[in-house]
């Protein structure tokens, strides 16, 4: 496995709708290389989530892990979820703002609304058909990396940019405050 570039806020792949996959690019060793490179990739940052588009590579694919990240240190357990396609099929109303930081914006966070609960449709990398009904931080993380797969980062969604804050900054000023 390699540990590949990630791309950083102004690439112009981070703002194009990636490509679907075919089951015939699923299953090639190129994809299924990239899959693994990029959950390599993602666990030598300290990601807890990655899309191909910030590894340079225009295709609908997101990993997702979360297991004592130091970046978010309060995360869940969440064991290694890797989609294909990926589509949210249902929003809940309700929703939660957050503090989120992103691998290709480097060490900064902003607060961004989220629903809390949300259904996805996807393709696992067996080529399998998989539904995942998530909440909370899960139903947070998809809702981020899908949001890459359409052009979209998260500093997009930010509601009051006076929360768009460096990390250490973020830590010295905002982590104890209340949202």
């Amino acid at each position: 496995m390699s540990i590949l570039k990630v791309a950083r806020l102004g690439n112009p792949v981070l703002r194009q709708k990636a490509l679907l996959l075919t089951a015939e690019e699923i299953k090639s060793l190129f994809v299924q290389k990239l899959m693994d490179d990029m959950v390599a990739t993602m666990r030598e940052y300290e990601g807890v989530g990655l899309a191909a588009p910030q590894v340079h590579e225009s295709k609908q694919i997101i990993v997702i892990e979360s297991a004592g990240s130091v970046r978010y240190s309060e995360a869940p357990n969440i064991p290694l979820i890797v989609l294909i396609n990926p589509v949210i099929s249902y929003y809940s109303e309700e929703k939660a703002d957050g503090w989120e930081g992103c691998l290709s914006v480097g060490d900064f966070r902003g607060v961004v609304p989220r629903s809390t609960s949300i259904k996805v449709d996807a393709i696992d990398r067996n080529g399998k058909k998989v539904s995942i009904d998530a909440n909370g931080f899960l139903a947070v993380v998809l809702q981020h990396e899908i949001d890459h797969l359409n052009g979209v980062i998260f500093v997009d969604k930010i509601k009051d940019l006076k929360t768009l804050s460096f990390l250490k900054e973020y830590e010295r000023y905002w982590i104890d405050r209340k949202i």
